[in-house]
């Protein structure tokens, strides 16, 4: 089956979503200096989901009520923003922005060894298994690039992998959407308001806004930064890409990611990351590229699809 093809126009907003996506890291390592991740998630994914509503509206595309759709939208929910947020957020406060991207980048591997356990149509095939190899041998370089127990970097490295993980059944979890005839940006706007809902009481109970500080201007912007441009635009162009691209074409991102928060964190934060983290980084890197053939092909020389 011929692969989809994408313009220019379509290749530049894959490079904005990677900047997008990238800048998440950055936005959020800003606004936790000076709130909690609870807090942090919680923001993130209100303000999301009031976008997404009004984009929504405007587009004319109307919210489900049914009890069996928003059952689904808690689930992925969960899956898919809360536990993955929370874990990534609580990570960064202990390692650098760009190394938990680099984590959050072995999320198509861990999608792969899920699907391939709970589903009869996903099994594994030698790319998958070179790319899940490679991506495995990354993380192992990870570990031991220049990582501390004292400050508790490695809890929060393995917090930043089950966020990956969690995001791999969440891939599993969200097919049930395209059954249940669920639009992208509508199953979009459904987990990010049932992840608010679900946030809002975690919050009450550990981390009380009243016993916090006024955060400042720049934790503000980082927080309007993290949701309307990270969460909620993030999430249109997303979708673009995908009915334009496909899933192989729109899963380069994953790719991308990592370079822009690297380069932010970096630039703007002062952040620094060892040798061997940046080897890691080359050899997960590799195992997405093998997970579609695609680094195959350029070895042998052939044009990428």
């Amino acid at each position: 089956m011929q692969q989809p093809v994408m313009g220019l126009r379509d290749w530049g907003l894959l490079l904005v979503l990677s900047v997008l996506w990238g800048g998440s890291f950055f936005f959020s390592k800003v606004a936790l200096a000076e709130l909690p991740p609870f807090v942090v998630v919680l923001a993130r994914v209100a303000l999301a989901a009031l976008a997404l509503a009004v984009w929504l509206r405007v587009t004319g595309q109307a919210i489900p009520t049914g009890r069996a759709v928003w059952l689904a939208f808690f689930g992925m929910g969960l899956l898919n923003n809360l536990l993955p947020f929370c874990l990534i957020f609580w990570g960064q406060t202990r390692i650098a922005s760009g190394l938990a991207s680099i984590l959050n980048a072995t999320t198509p591997i861990f999608s792969i060894l899920v699907a391939h356990l709970l589903t009869e149509d996903e099994r594994m095939t030698p790319n998958k298994l070179a790319g899940v190899a490679l991506g495995v041998a990354g993380v192992a370089v990870l570990m031991g690039g220049g990582l501390s127990a004292r400050g508790g970097q490695v809890p929060a490295l393995l917090a930043c992998l089950a966020a990956a993980l969690s995001y791999g059944f969440a891939g599993v979890f969200g097919r049930r959407f395209r059954r249940m005839g669920i639009a992208p940006a509508v199953g979009a706007f459904g987990q990010i308001a049932a992840t608010t809902a679900m946030m809002v009481p975690v919050v009450l109970v550990f981390a009380p806004p009243w016993q916090l500080a006024a955060p400042g201007m720049a934790t503000l912007a980082a927080l309007a930064g993290l949701a309307l441009l990270s969460t909620a635009l993030a999430y249109i162009i997303f979708f673009h890409i995908l009915a334009v691209g496909g899933a192989i074409n729109s899963s380069l991102v994953t790719l991308l990611v990592p370079v822009s928060a690297i380069l932010l964190g970096s630039l703007v934060l002062g952040e620094r990351l060892a040798a061997g983290q940046f080897a890691g980084m080359a050899l997960i890197a590799a195992g997405l590229l093998s997970i579609d053939g695609r680094l195959l092909r350029l070895l042998r020389g052939g044009r990428p699809a």
